[in-house]
């Protein structure tokens, strides 16, 4: 396992992280089982994965509460945990530049977070993230000082944003403030954008970043066939985040991504090109795919190595950016 400074802190972080959104289950990516999930949890940090993101709103605190009882069993060295508040409400995806007044009270920042400390059955929460970032937050700084009086009472030890959906501009200013430690983010093969100016720009600056949805939802692993879509329940995200056309289109963009790396590399693997390309820009801190099972452990692991993707490759691969609105498959979104 290779680790990477996490940002103006004296972390090393795991440069593959562990992903919670899966295991807090609820139907939102099929059905799981805590057993196998905690198990997952151990294999994972015993294979040097130090980090795990999660967050209140995964399960409605039930991926907290497997995390907690994985923690209870690891007597190790420490594993950083990631977790973030969900706002009061949620703008609708559509709206641009939502107020950000009354989307995260003191009262209520403080409430999550301490609520999440339970679960998690910890006494201080590694990094606190608000888990939708609106930029009307630079003049509206209530969040800022709710998060900075948790972190003085020792119940944060830094904190940081989650950029909403497919918005990674949304971060830039907030990343050249430096008000916050890190910064979370979309960044896979088809949402390259953040590589633009967000990612140069907190590496800059000292943010960190976390790359989320590497294999976008699934996609980007390379196993899905035409009829894999009826096999996603009602209640699992990945039905509406591929619904009408989408999947479709999805299936042929990587198909023919298959085919250029078959061209390029017969020996490589969509799965490893996808998790190599978020590795592949220094300024990711750590890269946090959603596992399952102790099989997707070992695969994530294989690739870090240390060994970043050929400029030849990464330069083939920009063509395949393709931005999409991740919360509502109605909206079509130009690339900037």
């Amino acid at each position: 396992m290779q680790y990477r400074k996490f940002g103006h802190t004296q972390w090393d972080i795991s440069e593959i992280g562990f992903g919670g959104w899966q295991i807090g289950g609820g139907g939102a990516f099929g059905q799981v089982d805590d057993r196998h999930s905690v198990k997952t949890l151990l294999t994972a940090w015993d294979r040097g994965i130090n980090l795990v993101d999660t967050a209140q709103m995964y399960g409605k605190g039930h991926s907290e509460e497997v995390i907690g009882k994985a923690l209870k069993e690891w007597h190790h060295n420490h594993i950083y945990i990631a977790s973030k508040v969900q706002p009061v409400q949620w703008p609708h995806p559509n709206e641009t530049d939502p107020a950000m007044t009354g989307r995260y009270p003191k009262a209520h920042i403080r409430k999550q977070c301490e609520d999440s400390l339970t679960r998690l059955g910890v006494d201080t929460i590694d990094l606190y993230q608000l888990h939708g970032w609106f930029p009307m937050g630079l003049e509206d700084l209530e969040w800022h000082e709710a998060l900075t009086e948790l972190q003085k009472e020792g119940k944060i030890r830094e904190f940081g944003v989650s950029i909403r959906d497919y918005r990674p501009e949304d971060g830039i200013a907030l990343a050249e403030a430096g008000l916050i430690q890190a910064e979370q983010v979309v960044y896979n093969i088809f949402e390259q954008r953040p590589a633009e100016e967000l990612l140069p720009i907190c590496k800059k600056n000292g943010v960190a970043v976390l790359a989320r949805v590497p294999f976008d939802e699934g996609s980007l692993i390379g196993s899905w066939v035409p009829e894999t879509y009826e096999t996603f329940a009602p209640g699992d995200v990945r039905r509406t985040y591929f619904k009408g056309e989408r999947f479709l289109r999805t299936l042929e963009k990587v198909d023919a991504i298959k085919r250029m790396i078959r061209e390029y590399d017969a020996t490589m693997t969509l799965a490893e090109v996808a998790l190599r390309f978020c590795l592949s820009d220094e300024a990711v801190s750590c890269v946090i795919p959603g596992m399952r099972n102790v099989e997707e452990v070992e695969a994530n692991l294989k690739v870090s190595d240390g060994q970043p993707l050929p400029t030849e490759l990464l330069q083939q691969l920009k063509v395949f950016n393709w931005p999409r609105n991740y919360h509502n498959p109605d909206t079509l979104v130009d690339p900037l």
